[in-house]
């Protein structure tokens, strides 16, 4: 296989209705693009593993036992080859179509491009919640990103060595990547409603774990170390 141009990492949790048809999206979405991708199977309990489709630019990293969000998302960008990175979820929600896009922005000089889902197709309860946190975590670290939780970024690699590796850094990303100096950008993208499994986060497993990593997102952006090296020519003069 051809050295890829960007990795393409999805987190799978118990997703066998929807990991053929996720293949065959990015694969439309992308003709002629080489790319590599990395699906990280978090402990799957039904057969996620089965419904893969082999192929040339698949690497299938699979946990022993449920691990969460986070880990699944860091072992599939640590494992990552190409320059750049990108996420998407599993669930079908996000629109592989909406990758280029993405792209295009890291080509134009961005280090990490976040997704904002214009229109949320999620209940209303989810909505008004997501809103919520959204709002207090923007103001609170300081990101200025109006929606975290939409997993579909783009990255350069080099900035995965900024994420501490914690419960719950997904929610954090931005900031994260923000604070050691890089570049952000958001664009829009489109969100679907999920057609098949049923979402593994809830109010109960989101909002009082946030609001505890929030607090220790804000402790690191106080204590974060910047320094710069003096070139061989400063030394010299």
């Amino acid at each position: 296989m051809t050295a890829p141009d960007f990795s393409i990492v999805i987190p799978l949790y118990n997703e066998a209705g929807n990991v053929a048809l996720l293949q065959q999206e990015i694969r439309q979405a992308l003709p002629g693009r080489q790319y590599e991708l990395i699906l990280v199977d978090d402990g799957s309990t039904d057969d996620t593993v089965a419904r893969v489709e082999p192929s040339p630019e698949v690497r299938l990293l699979e946990f022993r036992q449920n691990a969460g969000q986070s880990a699944a998302m860091l072992a599939g960008m640590q494992a990552a080859s190409a320059p750049v990175v990108v996420l998407l979820d599993g669930d079908l929600q996000n629109d592989p179509a909406d990758i280029p896009t993405l792209l295009a922005e890291i080509e134009r000089g961005a280090d990490l491009v976040c997704g904002y889902r214009r229109r949320r197709k999620d209940t209303v309860v989810k909505r008004l919640t997501s809103r919520i946190a959204n709002f207090v975590r923007s103001r609170f670290v300081g990101d200025g990103v109006r929606d975290t939780g939409c997993t579909l970024k783009a990255m350069r690699t080099v900035c995965v060595s900024s994420l501490v590796p914690f419960k719950g850094v997904h929610r954090f990303i931005p900031a994260l990547v923000k604070n050691a100096g890089y570049k952000l950008v958001e664009v829009p993208v489109n969100h679907r409603p999920r057609q098949f499994g049923v979402s593994k986060y809830g109010l109960g497993n989101r909002a009082l774990r946030a609001t505890t990593d929030m607090l220790g997102v804000r402790w690191l952006q106080s204590r974060h170390i910047a320094y710069e090296v003096k070139s061989p020519d400063e030394r010299l003069s």
